[in-house]
């Protein structure tokens, strides 16, 4: 397959559906999405995407999975739209954080592929008329974006000191059919039949009144383009300086459905900007959560996205909140308990993946101290875990076996694993940074805007790699790019380290005989034997 082909035939169909939706030429966007959405390109790259993504080995209720070339190569020929009827969805449920349960829709691989056909022609709509500061489920976008934006939008002296903390209650489930038949840009008849395609739980069928299914590859932006217009109400309303007395301060941010919209008092918000987002709401058939939706001084501080965002003394500091360090001491030390036996390598390459995650996710804001003490707990647990394998042993015993000394640093928890010596990560090796938002008006489909995303691509994947210097430079050779699609090498997309003469004919692991390529592309250059070229560096990323 030629994918460099495919992708180019993509993204050339997506950029001029972005041109004729920001022209409002509807009729050519409907057009330009039929012609994508039946062409050959766009049906492998959607079968391409689903036997990729973690999901790929999670059936649905027909138990069936693409995990073989002929079944791939058999589900492209079976994308069809005429006499297409989607199959119930496999009803699973997955733990929240407040200890509820939380739905999940499981479509088969079939209705996956035909939701992420649909989703190449809808999505170039959906970030052409998004809320500028709408950043949930958006490529390119993250939650960093939307703590940045609290930021920027909190942090002067004359800044406004009141936020309406809002939380839809379950909005996946609760969003109007008739509305989004109404309005959402799409083949209605295929969107009436995923709508309306009901779950299998338990072996009983329920049918599906109302909502979009939480699993679903379409489902996230579906629920994007419901919301999206609230920024522009408010705007409208609010944007303007008043005739008379200060001014409202009202700004918008959301990532999926929590968000947050700023005033300059708590009547404003309370008795004007609530009630409007209501009934903004209410016509899309969802309401307020009456438990997480509040007025909060910005004194007091209130907890967005895992981050604590409060003024001490007139100073804006966003930190990590009580309960995503709690959480996370928590999962951590589940992990030490359940590995009692395992050997100090098993425990550590447990464990880093772990710490590493939750470090980078918080490494944005004011963390170096909170990171130091989840540093002293982690020692702790891992100090009692130890002790507890050798019950006669002495303490400096244990700390001689387990722990050594690196540089300037005394206690450095410390095994071996797979041949290989492992130590521990720790928190507070990660460098605080400050993230810098995306524009709000910049477009992943709109090739006007493809240098600054490729700029900040680069950023990004340097800021990841960090520590790891042969990535980095073998990512830098690459331009970015995988040498057998030519598309581009993120944290989402993953990558694995390709030896251009195998191991096995003798080849080095030195980085001269190393590419880097898409997990996917690699797995297609050992299937078929191909020969990957160690590709020349044309520009700067």
């Amino acid at each position: 397959m030629d994918w460099e082909q495919a992708h180019r035939t993509v993204r050339r169909l997506q950029a001029r559906i972005v041109k004729a939706t920001q022209a409002g030429r509807w009729g050519k966007v409907k057009a330009l999405q039929h012609l994508l959405t039946h062409s050959f390109s766009a049906k492998v790259l959607a079968v391409k995407r689903v036997t990729e993504n973690q999901g790929k080995r999670t059936p649905g209720v027909d138990g069936k999975l693409w995990n073989t070339p002929q079944k791939k190569a058999q589900a492209v020929q079976s994308l069809r739209q005429r006499g297409y009827r989607p199959q119930p969805l496999r009803r699973i449920y997955i733990d929240k954080a407040n200890g509820k349960k939380r739905p999940l829709g499981i479509p088969t691989m079939k209705d996956r592929a035909m939701q992420a056909l649909y989703l190449q022609a809808l999505d170039p709509v959906a970030e052409t008329t998004a809320d500028p500061n709408s950043y949930g489920f958006r490529p390119e976008r993250s939650t960093a974006d939307a703590i940045e934006q609290c930021f920027n939008v909190l942090a002067q002296q004359t800044s406004a000191t009141w936020i309406l903390e809002g939380d839809i209650c379950g909005c996946f489930d609760h969003i109007s059919h008739d509305w989004l038949e109404a309005h959402i840009p799409i083949d209605k008849g295929i969107l009436y039949k995923w709508l309306k395609a009901g779950y299998l739980e338990e072996s009983i069928f329920h049918p599906t009144d109302e909502g979009t299914p939480q699993g679903g590859i379409i489902s996230p932006v579906l629920a994007n383009l419901t919301l999206d217009g609230l920024e522009e109400l408010l705007q409208a309303r609010y944007g303007k300086r008043p005739p008379s007395g200060p001014t409202y301060k009202v700004h918008f941010c959301r990532y999926a459905d929590d968000w947050i919209i700023t005033g300059n008092s708590k009547d404003l918000l309370e008795h004007e900007v609530k009630p409007l987002v209501i009934q903004f709401l209410k016509e899309r058939g969802l309401e307020l959560s009456p438990e997480k939706t509040r007025v909060t001084a910005i004194e007091a501080g209130f907890d967005f996205l895992g981050q604590n965002v409060r003024k001490y003394n007139g100073k804006l500091l966003i930190k990590p909140s009580k309960k995503s360090v709690k959480r996370f001491l928590a999962k951590v030390r589940k992990l030490i308990r359940a590995n009692r036996l395992a050997s100090a390598g098993q425990v550590i390459a447990i464990l880093n993946p772990v710490i590493r995650g939750w470090s980078q996710y918080h490494h944005h804001v004011v963390s170096k101290e909170i990171f130091a003490s989840v540093d002293s707990a982690i020692f702790q647990a891992l100090w009692r875990w130890a002790v507890r394998r050798h019950p006669t042993k002495a303490n400096h015993w244990v700390k001689r076996k387990y722990f050594k000394v690196v540089g300037d640093r005394q206690w450095v928890f410390h095994g071996t694993y797979n041949d290989k010596n492992w130590c521990l990560s720790r928190a507070a090796d990660v460098p605080i940074r400050r993230h810098i938002k995306v524009r709000g008006a910049a477009n992943p489909y709109d090739p006007t805007w493809e240098r600054y995303f490729e700029h900040r691509l680069g950023v990004k994947m340097v800021d990841d790699l960090r520590g790891r210097r042969q990535l980095i430079r073998l990512w830098r050779e690459q331009d970015g790019l995988c040498p057998v699609c030519q598309q581009k090498i993120t944290q989402l997309t993953g990558w694995h380290n390709h030896h251009i003469i195998w191991r096995s004919r003798g080849g080095s692991d030195k980085a001269e005989n190393r590419v880097l390529l898409h997990p996917n592309c690699h797995q297609q250059v050992h299937q078929h034997g191909l020969f990957v070229e160690k590709p020349r560096p044309s520009r700067g990323v």
